[in-house]
């Protein structure tokens, strides 16, 4: 699949040909990084660390805090590979400090080994100094402490000549079970396909911001279809990923998702067909994902209206249950909940929720049955849902700092606050 990339340099998004030469300055990285999250992780580069010219450390701070972002740059001790890490950083990569007493003390499974190889020798130093040590040995080296190792070709790097396709198969067999990226030169939808089918990732920059490469092909690139008409079954689910229903795309239909960001079909009926576009159930594409065969795609979604289904469901099985559905009837009560309602009473009352609050987290905590205990967290959890829908605040964002907040690595003590102390 396809890693994009940014690398990032006095704030802006920027790519260099054999890591010296500027070849353009591509903009805001935080736009950028919204259009390429779709496909997945994001590779997030910060130029200025890894040359010891200053840093952008605020700008990726943001760029963690909302995608899925492989963190490399200028990380050459724990200290800084726990700070991203415990940012939220989904991956660190780490280049000349890849040794193996620094990441036999970090998470295997959060480490990127980074070497950077001319003619299979390392190079180290910008890309300046030759290390005399072959990329294989290199890798055999440090396999069993890292779980993605990316290569880069600087032969090629930045230059759109293509890559080296006939090294790949070797460096994934010397990759052991650690994963393989390969970067530089990757040019074309089809070296995307050639090295995915080897067992790699392709991470694509240049091709990316100069449109010679579109990152719907790129995504769709390893896909394959057994059916006459080429068509991919398209699981749809919803941000909470609970299936809404099933989909075809093909890569038409798939390049108009990308672009615009909306669900957008192949029906076998009416050909392209975008959702809600008529009924008003719109979809904000979100993510597209390839399944382990390659043969089928899920669109991530986040569903308006009524929901997915043309009955009037949520899904195509039906209305879904649980917090998510809690939520939706939540916000739909904001503007219909009517006066003197104990849901408008709330709403408009911030110091009678406050008390609810406090209240049933009491009850919660001198609860002693499971039972009573199941009855009380269902009573602070819709508090606490009533507060977040007042606020505009998605029970997503509420996941999603739950899931940036187990990325930590460092845990706070968890000690009562003063105040709270009994």
């Amino acid at each position: 699949m396809i890693i994009p990339s940014i690398d990032i340099s006095g704030g802006q998004a920027v790519q260099l040909i054999g890591g010296k030469e500027k070849a353009l300055e591509a903009g805001d990285p935080l736009a950028i990084a919204e259009r390429f999250s779709v496909a997945g992780p994001i590779a997030v580069i910060d130029l200025d660390a890894a040359m010891g010219t200053g840093d952008n450390r605020a700008i990726i701070e943001q760029l963690v805090a909302r995608f899925d972002c492989r963190v490399g740059g200028g990380i050459r001790s724990r200290e800084a590979a726990m700070r991203w890490l415990d940012a939220g950083a989904d991956q660190i990569i780490l280049g000349t400090a890849a040794r193996p007493d620094l990441l036999s003390e970090l998470p295997r499974e959060r480490v990127i080994a980074a070497l950077d190889a001319r003619d299979g020798e390392v190079m180290v130093e910008g890309w300046q100094k030759a290390t005399g040590t072959g990329i294989l040995e290199r890798m055999t080296e440090l396999r069993d402490f890292v779980s993605v190792f990316l290569v880069t070709f600087i032969e090629v790097e930045g230059r759109m000549v293509g890559t080296q396709l006939e090294q790949i198969e070797q460096l994934v067999a010397t990759s052991g079970d650690a994963r393989l990226t390969v970067a530089g030169g990757v040019t074309t939808t089809d070296e995307i396909a050639t090295i995915d089918r080897l067992g790699a990732d392709a991470q694509v920059g240049m091709a990316l911001y100069t449109g010679r490469m579109d990152l719907a092909d790129a995504i769709a690139a390893p896909m394959t279809s057994d059916r006459d008409d080429g068509l991919w079954p398209t699981v749809v689910v919803d941000e909470f990923n609970r299936a809404l229903g099933l989909a075809w795309s093909n890569a038409e239909t798939l390049r108009d998702a990308v672009t615009t960001r909306r669900g957008v079909y192949h029906s076998r009926k009416r050909g392209v067909w975008v959702k809600g576009e008529t009924s008003g159930a719109t979809q904000e594409l979100l993510r597209v994902d390839l399944d382990c065969d390659r043969d089928a795609l899920r669109f991530t979604v986040r569903q308006a209206g009524d929901g997915f289904c043309h009955t009037g469901t949520w899904t195509c099985w039906g209305d879904d249950a649980g917090l998510p559905r809690l939520a939706r009837r939540l916000a739909r009560r904001i503007a219909d909940a009517p006066e003197g309602s104990y849901t408008r009473r709330l709403l408009d009352d911030p110091e009678l929720l406050k008390s609810k609050l406090q209240e049933e987290t009491r009850e919660l905590a001198d609860a002693q049955s499971p039972e009573h205990i199941a009855q009380e967290v269902a009573d602070v959890i819709y508090f606490a849902m009533v507060a977040m829908t007042r606020s505009g605040v998605e029970l997503s964002d509420v996941e999603h700092v739950l899931d940036q907040r187990e990325r930590r690595i460092t845990r706070r003590p968890g000690h009562a606050k003063p105040e709270d102390a009994s």
